[in-house]
């Protein structure tokens, strides 16, 4: 099979998979084509009536509409307008038919997709995330969807309108001449391939002005994003500069289509009153008996049929944006979610948490992140892994909770395999707090009791922004804990946000607590209150806390210590200190850069 043939069967299988997702709108979908056909025979309409009009005009004792019905005993003057109204309310009501219920469609289908790919995301394992640019991944929930149901709706919609309007304008002209409509046949390619030309070209540079518009608008959003570094840095004559350049281009483009419009459009239309010449020339050669009232008729229907034709030739275009947008969207829909085999679930775990010989890569990669771990941590206790930056810790940190999955050894917990809990019952019994803190869009008391925590009464979410020492600054906002915050907190400060993050963690009471770098955007006074919270917190239940700042672990049971993957100490502060290695040189740099401070 060539490579032309193999494309063309893989449009194909994805414009009918597309075409699935119309299935559910097959009665709405129906009416549509309904009222397209209505629309397409309400074409030829106004010609027959022409001719009636002009046979009338050149003889008035002529009885123009005998043997019609209703019609027949009307005037001239009488029946031509009642026609004319009688037909623009037939096509209006095709057009309504055609435009709203298609419309109907086209919404469900961007609903439908929306949802799916939304849903996905949902679903996809984090390596997914890792490799995917977020901007990608939006813009396929809200710019590639809309391409799609160009192709699944829109392009249907032109191809069954513009299709069926030259079938009966044909079908008219075959019953008014067929030796004239066959001789006109040969003329239509013509126009039709001149006007596909163009509609290339035209497409060819829409697509660079596009390109060039989308520099402007990154220049002109890098620069309103980063304002504070460009006013820093002096870089406004940098940037003024980028921008000219790109809006220069972007006007260049936008002339050259100009141009190309300019020469086209007398070029089309030299063409088409050729062609129209041709034809009034043949239709006074092979006019035979017709009545001028024929004549004019046939003319008008011929003339009715360059628009179909073009917006036939362009629709092309539309179809094949829209599968580029569908492969995309197909190729998110069929990611395998997140591996979940795992079929245990208990309500509670005691929280003892033992790791066995783990070793981990990230996909892709050669290199061992973790290699040959192995510690236990019984209930109650708290474990704090130290190490310098990409040692390892936060990767092992979201081995726990099943984020990634491991490649060797065992993570267990109650002496079970985390891969051997149901996938949402395993993240029901840990709670995880990072230093990069999601907040959402909502209230302060419905970012702290978010997910399976919604229904928490109001007083437990209340004592869990005390405990977390975050209750002083919600009272001193506009609404207390039913102030809006802002995208991802964007009104709080750092710490603040941080906090509510730890309150959030707190109300879940979950057997396994994981502190990433739970406190490294606190303030010194806050991070007493917190670490005194935490110390209440972290009573019965498993606590891994991975910690930058020496001074908040100096109480826990065990420290590990880990560099380039592996573990090379353990034990309380005081042992690793008195042992002089690693930790001990951890600590004496970070007591001199605090001193220094």
């Amino acid at each position: 099979m060539s490579q032309t043939d193999a494309t063309s069967s893989s449009s194909l299988k994805i414009y009918l998979r597309l075409l699935t997702y119309v299935r559910p709108y097959v009665g709405l979908f129906a009416i549509s084509i309904v009222g397209f056909v209505i629309f397409a025979s309400s074409q030829p309409m106004l010609a027959g009536v022409l001719k009636y009009f002009v046979d009338g005009l050149n003889n008035p004792a002529l009885a123009v509409f005998s043997g019609i019905p209703l019609l027949g005993d009307l005037a001239l003057m009488q029946a031509v307008p009642a026609l004319i109204v009688a037909i623009a309310a037939w096509q209006g009501l095709g057009s309504y038919l055609g435009n709203y219920f298609i419309a109907q469609v086209s919404l469900g289908l961007v609903h439908d997709l929306r949802l799916a790919l939304f849903d996905s995301l949902l679903r996809l394992p984090n390596r997914y995330f890792d490799s995917n640019n977020s901007g990608h991944l939006i813009s396929r929930i809200t710019f590639n969807v809309t391409m799609v149901t160009g192709a699944a709706t829109d392009a249907i919609k032109v191809v069954i309108r513009e299709g069926l309007t030259i079938v009966f304008l044909f079908g008219y002209l075959l019953w008014m001449n067929w030796k004239l409509t066959l001789v006109m046949v040969a003329i239509l390619p013509v126009i039709g391939v001149l006007v596909g030309s163009a509609s290339k070209k035209f497409r060819k540079q829409a697509k660079r002005i596009q390109a060039a518009m989308g520099d402007v608008t990154h220049v002109a959003s890098e620069t309103i994003q980063g304002y504070r570094v460009v006013r820093s840095f002096g870089g406004e004559a940098y940037e003024s500069a980028r921008f000219r350049a790109a809006s220069e281009d972007n006007t260049r483009k936008q002339l050259r289509m100009v141009k190309t419009g300019a020469t086209y459009t007398p070029t089309l239309q030299l063409v088409t009153y050729s062609a129209m010449a041709v034809l009034l020339f043949l239709v006074l050669w092979l006019r035979g008996d017709s009545t001028a009232g024929e004549l004019v008729a046939y003319i008008t229907a011929a003339g009715l049929l360059p628009k179909p034709i073009r917006q036939l030739s362009e629709v092309s275009s539309t179809i094949q944006k829209g599968l580029a947008g569908a492969e995309s969207i197909f190729s998110q829909l069929d990611e395998a979610p997140e591996l979940d085999q795992g079929t245990l679930t208990r309500p509670r775990v005691e929280g003892r948490l033992s790791v066995k010989h783990l070793s981990f890569s990230y996909p892709g990669t050669e290199r061992k992140v973790l290699d040959d771990i192995s510690f236990d941590v019984e209930p109650g206790q708290m474990v704090a892994l130290v190490g310098r930056s990409g040692s390892g810790k936060s990767t092992l940190a979201n081995l726990i909770p099943r984020f990634y999955v491991h490649d060797e050894g065992d993570i267990l917990i109650d002496g079970v395999a985390v891969q051997n809990f149901a996938l949402r019952n395993l993240r029901q019994q840990i709670a995880l707090v990072t230093q990069h803190v999601t907040l959402f869009n909502d209230t302060v008391a419905n970012n702290i009791a978010y997910g399976d925590l919604a229904g928490a009464p109001r007083d437990a979410v209340e004592r869990a922004a005390e405990a977390a020492y975050a209750r002083e600054f919600i009272d001193r906002l506009p609404l207390g804990f039913d102030t809006e915050i802002g995208e991802n907190g964007v009104s709080l400060s750092g710490g603040q946000r941080q906090r509510l993050a730890i309150a959030r963690a707190l109300l879940k009471d979950a057997p396994i607590l994981i502190l990433d770098e739970a406190t490294s955007a606190l303030d010194t006074e806050s991070e007493r209150h917190i670490q005194a919270a935490l110390d209440h917190a972290t009573r019965g239940r498993t606590t891994l806390v991975i910690a930058h700042r020496l001074s908040t672990i100096e109480r826990a049971d065990m420290i590990l210590v880990m560099d380039q993957g592996h573990l090379v100490e353990r034990g309380t502060h005081a042992e690793l200190l008195a042992a002089g290695g690693h930790y001990a040189r951890l600590h004496s740099m970070q007591f001199r850069d605090e001193a220094g401070d």
